[in-house]
């Protein structure tokens, strides 16, 4: 697993990903309760998505060390094939 001493950039690009899925999940669960209620179905799984894309890349790059390209960005954004949800 990559880590913040010998592969700095790496462990950046994991800290975006989780930091940004962070704030878009904060943003929606706000927005949530001030309106309360679940927005129109299509925003609601759109930012579900948006969310989803952050967390999956951070699982999929977690051993990743040097770049990527758009193409394998698009793969690291589905759901891991090696984690299995539970809870």
């Amino acid at each position: 697993m990559i880590n913040n001493k010998t592969n700095p950039v790496e462990w950046s690009s994991l800290m975006y990903e989780l930091e940004d899925a962070k704030e878009h999940l904060e943003n929606m669960i706000d927005q949530m309760n001030k309106d309360g209620a679940i927005e129109e179905d299509s925003e609601f799984r759109i930012r579900m998505g948006h969310v989803f894309a952050h967390l999956n890349r951070g699982w999929n790059i977690r051993n990743r060390v040097g770049e990527y390209d758009e193409s394998e960005r698009e793969l690291f954004s589905m759901f891991p094939k090696d984690l299995e949800p539970c809870g």
